[in-house]
Protein backbone atom coordinates (compact mmCIF):
# COMPACT_ATOMS: atom_id res chain seq x y z
CA UNK A 1 0.00 0.00 0.00
CA UNK A 2 1.27 3.56 -0.74
CA UNK A 3 0.70 6.43 1.22
CA UNK A 4 -0.20 9.26 -1.07
CA UNK A 5 -2.83 12.22 -1.30
CA UNK A 6 -4.81 11.54 -4.35
CA UNK A 7 -7.62 14.40 -4.57
CA UNK A 8 -6.33 16.90 -6.74
CA UNK A 9 -7.57 20.30 -6.29
CA UNK A 10 -6.49 23.02 -9.18
CA UNK A 11 -4.37 25.47 -7.00
CA UNK A 12 -4.91 29.34 -7.39
CA UNK A 13 -3.50 31.06 -10.54
CA UNK A 14 0.27 31.74 -9.69
CA UNK A 15 0.31 28.88 -6.65
CA UNK A 16 2.45 26.31 -6.01
CA UNK A 17 1.40 23.70 -8.28
CA UNK A 18 0.34 20.44 -6.72
CA UNK A 19 1.84 17.62 -8.57
CA UNK A 20 -1.00 14.47 -8.52
CA UNK A 21 -0.74 11.71 -5.84
CA UNK A 22 2.28 13.21 -3.82
CA UNK A 23 2.07 12.71 0.60
CA UNK A 24 2.48 16.32 1.88
CA UNK A 25 6.08 16.42 3.62
CA UNK A 26 4.14 17.08 6.75
CA UNK A 27 2.67 13.94 7.13
CA UNK A 28 5.51 11.47 6.10
CA UNK A 29 5.27 10.87 10.13
CA UNK A 30 1.98 9.26 9.57
CA UNK A 31 3.20 5.71 7.77
CA UNK A 32 5.28 2.82 9.29
CA UNK A 33 9.00 2.61 8.48
CA UNK A 34 8.69 0.38 5.40
CA UNK A 35 5.95 1.88 3.87
CA UNK A 36 5.70 2.64 0.62
CA UNK A 37 4.67 6.77 -0.27
CA UNK A 38 4.78 9.32 -2.46
CA UNK A 39 6.57 12.92 -2.33
CA UNK A 40 7.37 15.50 -4.70
CA UNK A 41 8.77 18.52 -4.06
CA UNK A 42 10.99 21.56 -5.33
CA UNK A 43 14.71 20.27 -5.16
CA UNK A 44 16.59 22.33 -2.62
CA UNK A 45 19.84 20.38 -2.61
CA UNK A 46 21.77 17.53 -4.63
CA UNK A 47 24.42 15.72 -2.74
CA UNK A 48 26.73 13.03 -3.79
CA UNK A 49 29.53 13.14 -1.31
CA UNK A 50 32.66 11.24 -2.64
CA UNK A 51 32.56 8.60 0.24
CA UNK A 52 29.21 7.71 -0.33
CA UNK A 53 29.90 5.15 -2.64
CA UNK A 54 27.28 6.50 -5.53
CA UNK A 55 24.58 7.67 -3.30
CA UNK A 56 22.97 10.13 -4.01
CA UNK A 57 20.93 12.61 -1.08
CA UNK A 58 18.37 14.75 -2.34
CA UNK A 59 16.43 17.01 -0.41
CA UNK A 60 12.82 18.07 -2.02
CA UNK A 61 10.37 21.19 -0.46
CA UNK A 62 6.74 21.33 -0.49
CA UNK A 63 4.97 23.58 0.82
CA UNK A 64 4.25 21.83 4.28
CA UNK A 65 8.02 20.86 5.11
CA UNK A 66 11.04 19.20 3.54
CA UNK A 67 11.26 15.52 2.69
CA UNK A 68 14.68 13.47 2.60
CA UNK A 69 15.29 10.86 -0.61
CA UNK A 70 18.12 8.97 -0.88
CA UNK A 71 18.86 7.75 -4.95
CA UNK A 72 21.28 4.09 -4.76
CA UNK A 73 23.28 3.81 -7.48
CA UNK A 74 21.44 2.03 -9.37
CA UNK A 75 18.33 3.65 -9.17
CA UNK A 76 20.56 7.03 -10.15
CA UNK A 77 21.58 5.06 -13.65
CA UNK A 78 17.85 4.29 -13.96
CA UNK A 79 16.50 8.23 -13.64
CA UNK A 80 19.60 9.74 -14.46
CA UNK A 81 18.32 12.77 -16.72
CA UNK A 82 15.94 13.59 -13.72
CA UNK A 83 18.05 13.26 -10.91
CA UNK A 84 20.44 15.48 -12.39
CA UNK A 85 18.29 18.08 -14.06
CA UNK A 86 15.34 18.01 -12.45
CA UNK A 87 14.00 21.03 -10.52
CA UNK A 88 10.45 19.49 -9.26
CA UNK A 89 10.36 16.08 -8.71
CA UNK A 90 7.83 13.15 -7.83
CA UNK A 91 9.84 10.44 -5.50
CA UNK A 92 7.83 6.60 -5.07
CA UNK A 93 9.76 4.75 -2.79
CA UNK A 94 10.20 3.19 0.57
CA UNK A 95 9.66 4.99 4.28
CA UNK A 96 12.69 4.77 6.62
CA UNK A 97 12.49 6.26 9.61
CA UNK A 98 16.10 6.30 12.32
CA UNK A 99 15.86 7.88 15.49
CA UNK A 100 13.17 9.71 14.26
CA UNK A 101 14.48 10.90 10.57
CA UNK A 102 12.45 10.05 7.97
CA UNK A 103 13.83 9.38 4.35
CA UNK A 104 12.63 8.06 1.18
CA UNK A 105 14.71 5.28 -0.58
CA UNK A 106 13.93 5.92 -4.08
CA UNK A 107 12.14 3.53 -6.48
CA UNK A 108 11.48 5.83 -8.79
CA UNK A 109 12.15 9.55 -9.60
CA UNK A 110 10.08 11.53 -12.10
CA UNK A 111 10.80 14.84 -13.19
CA UNK A 112 7.74 17.10 -12.95
CA UNK A 113 9.38 20.54 -13.96
CA UNK A 114 7.05 21.29 -16.81
CA UNK A 115 4.58 21.88 -13.82
CA UNK A 116 6.46 24.72 -12.75
CA UNK A 117 5.29 26.58 -16.07
CA UNK A 118 1.77 26.26 -14.57
CA UNK A 119 3.22 29.42 -12.53
CA UNK A 120 3.60 31.49 -15.10
CA UNK A 121 0.46 31.65 -16.74
CA UNK A 122 -0.95 35.00 -16.02
CA UNK A 123 -4.13 35.85 -14.08
CA UNK A 124 -6.88 37.95 -14.97
CA UNK A 125 -7.43 40.76 -12.72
Amino acid sequence: MFYVCSMRVLPPPNSWPRPPAALPHNRLDEPASGAGVVVAGLVLVRQRPGTAKGVIFITLEDETGIANVIVWRAMYEKYRRAVISGRLLRVTGTLQRESGVSHVIADKVEDLSHLLDELLIPTDG
